[in-house]
């Protein structure tokens, strides 16, 4: 098989030859595993990703500047603004990638303000760039991925403030519908898109859980994402019918996830072990779902030891059995406090795990 084969037959629980290693560090991190590989004789054969992330279909956007009348904040030094609008202000060295966020819909009062807001724009459906990576995915042997995390509730919220979208939703005001619609419609020319091209993988997601509870009730959830995130799925298995859908929440998501099958998903991301019992999902979904994560990483990763890493990673692919149906990886970014031989440990058990 080839690496693209391998992880499509792999997440399609028809059976698969190897486990790839998959998983993301901080840059302090990255710079330690580095200089450790570099001296030491691990023995891991570490090899690329089964994936070529492929480009967004690019959008038209307004400059920075246009975004500026929505905000009555002096911004700390770099801050920037996205091509959605979102200022986001830098945080610590060490919290590299979180940033504090500003929303520019919050203090918007009327459907017009929110329908006259310059969300980007999308002229057509196609975007060559996107083509030609797919393409040269495929000539590799690599199965092309489109990343369109924050798909319809968390960009709906980046935008609107999470408190001020909650409290619309809540009230059934007809702001709700007009920024989550805005929303679905970008999503949904982009999934259309990466599916007209021919691409492999469509990774979508909205964090919906936290880390004991669901963040909402399920008949808010049914009400007002539900139908939209079916809509983006449907348009993209309009186009290409055998399309896979990676799903990402971090958190406790058990209740939805009957929900999330039923509009389509084939993948659940990250099944974070601190919230969700592998073994129970598996027991209860493994017929309809496969999933990706398992290694906690508020847990087993900064903390356990390298037999333990192994020990689990052996143990949860075990219980997916031979068919497949699990990417077994971290859950999330490796953060600084994990040690590097736990990482070593991880490669060399997926490397040596034999059904």
């Amino acid at each position: 098989m080839t690496k693209r084969e391998n992880i499509l037959s792999l997440i399609s629980r028809t059976g698969y030859e190897t486990m790839p290693p998959e998983f993301s560090m901080c840059p302090s991190l990255e710079q330690r595993f580095n200089e450790y590989i570099e001296t030491h004789d691990c023995g891991i054969g570490l090899t690329a990703s089964p994936y070529k992330d492929v480009a967004n279909i690019e959008g038209v956007t307004a400059p920075p500047e246009a975004f500026l009348p929505y905000y009555d904040v002096d911004f700390k030094e770099g801050t920037t603004i996205d091509g959605h609008g979102i200022a986001h202000e830098p945080g610590s060295a060490a919290a590299f990638h979180m940033t504090r966020m500003y929303h520019p819909m919050e203090k918007l009062t009327s459907v017009e303000q929110i329908l006259a807001y310059p969300m980007p724009g999308y002229s057509n459906f196609s975007d060559e760039k996107q083509k030609i990576d797919i393409a040269e995915a495929r000539s590799k042997g690599l199965a092309s991925r489109c990343q369109m995390s924050c798909t319809v509730w968390e960009l709906a919220w980046y935008l609107r403030g999470m408190e001020t979208l909650m409290t619309d939703m809540m009230l059934e005001d007809p702001m709700a519908e007009a920024v989550l619609d805005r929303v679905t419609e970008s999503a949904v020319i982009k999934a259309e898109a990466f599916a007209k091209n021919g691409g492999d993988i469509l990774w979508l997601g909205d964090d919906i859980g936290m880390q004991h509870s669901i963040m909402m009730s399920e008949n808010l959830y049914c009400m007002w994402i539900k139908p939209r995130l079916k809509r983006v799925i449907d348009a993209a298995r309009k186009r290409k019918p055998d399309i896979k859908v990676f799903y990402h929440s971090c958190g406790f998501v058990t209740p939805f996830i009957p929900h999330l099958i039923e509009v389509g998903i084939d993948i659940l991301d990250p099944v974070q072990p601190e919230c969700m019992s592998f073994r129970e999902l598996h027991a209860l979904y493994g017929g309809r779902l496969s999933f990706h994560g398992t290694l906690g990483t508020q847990t087993l990763m900064p903390f356990g030891t390298p037999g333990e890493v192994r020990r689990t990673v052996f143990e949860n692919l075990d219980i997916a059995g031979e068919k497949g149906g699990l990417m077994v990886c971290p859950t999330h970014l490796l953060e600084p406090e994990v040690p590097v031989e736990n990482i070593i440990a991880y490669i060399k058990a997926c490397n040596e795990y034999r059904r």
